[in-house]
């Protein structure tokens, strides 16, 4: 049976899509893959996004999301897409062996933040240990916490820290920063923020009921580890779209995000649009991850009416 729309992935991109396309009666089909509901299903609190003035827990926030788009007609399935065919229309999408043909695809599958592979992080995340500090920083009013890492992101989000945090530790594992010049002068002139130089992380301590209470760090020059005691720790050393699964496929900027025409979600295969993380490098929140659901959907609505699939 053909689909009009198979949208891959889940969160508020994929889920939002999801929402429009049903109410235009496009009977969108929603394989939500290996992380149902995306990011925010690893945060716990959610208070920055619009309609929520007590804040929600994320899970609970992109069950609404898939409620919502269930009650207008949205099928979803916990399923992982392991194959796709842009190459001739309609288009083809496998999930395992089974095999589905659909005129429009929006492709919502996000990014992933890169951790540094400990088990504390993900038993933690959510926590006192984020990948986001636009999120999170709220909750660490005059607290100590640590990040990690040396790029403009991690300069950024340091200095965003501080309008909350008591102190804001960068831990970089070399003795500079690869951010740009004004970023690293712009964390050098903020008295609130200091460096572990040429040091990592090789454990983070903490429960998941008390939150994290320190680390252990690695000096790089003398392989000698020391405890550092804090309340937060913040990963920044970027993000990892999710688009293996179009590498061959798909137009991927350098960074691996699938490139989109200037202010629309189209993609350079007609019928294929991309929303969410998956195409936005740069702002990479909850409700920009939704607006640009909405756009897809509204983008492959106007697509079927004009081939007059609609």
């Amino acid at each position: 049976m053909n689909r009009k729309v198979i949208i891959i992935g889940s969160g508020p991109a994929g889920l939002t899509a999801a929402v429009y396309a049903a109410r235009a009666n496009l009977k969108p089909l929603v394989f939500e893959g290996s992380q149902p509901g995306g990011q925010l299903t690893i945060t716990t609190d959610v208070e920055n996004y619009p309609g929520f003035p007590d804040g929600i827990m994320g899970p609970e926030l992109m069950d609404l999301f898939r409620k919502q788009a269930q009650r207008f007609g949205a099928e979803c399935h916990f399923k992982h897409v392991s194959k796709v065919d842009f190459n001739q229309r309609p288009y083809k999408v496998w999930v395992v062996d089974e095999e589905y043909s659909t005129d429009t695809v929006i492709i919502a599958t996000g990014a992933t933040a890169r951790l540094l592979g400990l088990e504390a992080e993900t038993r933690l995340m959510g926590r006192g240990v984020s990948a986001c500090a636009t999120c999170d920083g709220f909750f660490y009013k005059d607290k100590k916490v640590l990040i990690v890492g040396g790029g403009d992101s991690a300069m950024e989000e340091a200095t965003f820290l501080t309008k909350f945090a008591s102190e804001v530790w960068i831990v970089h594992r070399r003795d500079e920063l690869r951010a740009s010049k004004i970023m690293q002068q712009r964390a050098f002139d903020n008295p609130k923020i200091h460096f572990h130089w040429n040091s990592t992380i090789l454990e983070i301590h903490g429960t998941v009921e008390s939150g994290v209470s320190g680390v252990t760090l690695l000096d790089t020059t003398n392989n000698e580890s020391r405890e550092e005691a804090c309340d937060g720790v913040f990963m920044a050393i970027g993000h990892i779209p999710n688009t293996s699964l179009f590498e061959d496929e798909m137009e991927l900027d350098k960074k691996k995000y699938i490139v989109t025409e200037n202010g629309s979600t189209a993609t350079k295969h007609p019928g294929v649009f991309a929303c969410g993380d998956v195409q936005d490098s740069y702002y990479r929140q909850a409700v920009t991850a939704a607006g640009t659901g909405c756009m897809a959907a509204i983008d492959a609505e106007r697509f079927l009416e004009e081939e007059g699939h609609s």
